[in-house]
């Protein structure tokens, strides 16, 4: 299997295909619409941004629960 890795533009819908375990890590940051189709359509960086964590740091956290 490839290697993934998520950055800032990758978009929620996407993200959760990619690796629907992820879930939590959202919901942890406070992302509890994850099935609401404007959810789906945002991305990393700008949900991020609209719950207040940095972008960056929320990629890293990610990637690392992806490669996990």
């Amino acid at each position: 299997m490839a290697k993934v890795e998520v950055t800032k533009e990758t978009l929620i819908g996407d993200l959760l295909r990619i690796d629907a375990g992820i879930a939590p890590v959202l919901l942890d940051i406070g992302m509890h619409c994850l099935g609401c189709p404007s959810s789906q359509m945002e991305s990393i960086g700008e949900a991020a941004m609209v719950h207040g964590i940095d972008p960056d740091e929320l990629v890293d956290r990610i990637n690392k629960n992806i490669q996990a």
